[in-house]
């Protein structure tokens, strides 16, 4: 397995890669912030469940992808803040996805929540992507 810089981007795009290849399930290393992505995910209605595994060596997250009538949920992601460039917003400038369509993942002192629930709960923080 390679050694990675950016295991979030790999896990996105590892979400985006099944529901474009029409598979129902994917599994990625686990770590905290992308189980936290993932309940993010299922909130917001893009993927049906996950779940972490440990009976292997190094524990993976499973995660259920969303087909309506055999069409993916998801259209695309964004991956916005990398390791080479960070982007944060406060409360107020956390951007709206597609006018409201999709939402953005925010990586707040609270906790990893959707940009609508960061900007109730009054709260900026690292724009992590973007999905729609």
């Amino acid at each position: 397995m390679a050694v990675l810089s950016d295991p979030i981007s790999d896990f996105l795009t590892r979400f985006k890669n099944c529901c474009r290849a029409g598979n129902e399930e994917f599994s990625a290393p686990f770590s905290r912030i992308k189980a936290d992505i993932a309940k993010v995910l299922q909130e917001e209605g893009y993927i049906w469940s996950y779940e972490v595994v440990t009976t292997e060596k190094y524990p993976e997250i499973k995660v259920k992808a969303r087909y309506v009538d055999g069409r993916s949920v998801l259209t695309d992601l964004k991956r916005v803040s990398k390791p080479g460039r960070r982007v944060y917003a406060g409360a107020d400038d956390i951007p709206r996805v597609l006018n409201g369509l999709g939402i953005a993942v925010v990586s707040t002192p609270k906790g990893v929540m959707s940009g609508m629930a960061a900007k109730r709960s009054r709260l900026g923080g690292e724009i992590i992507a973007n999905v729609w």
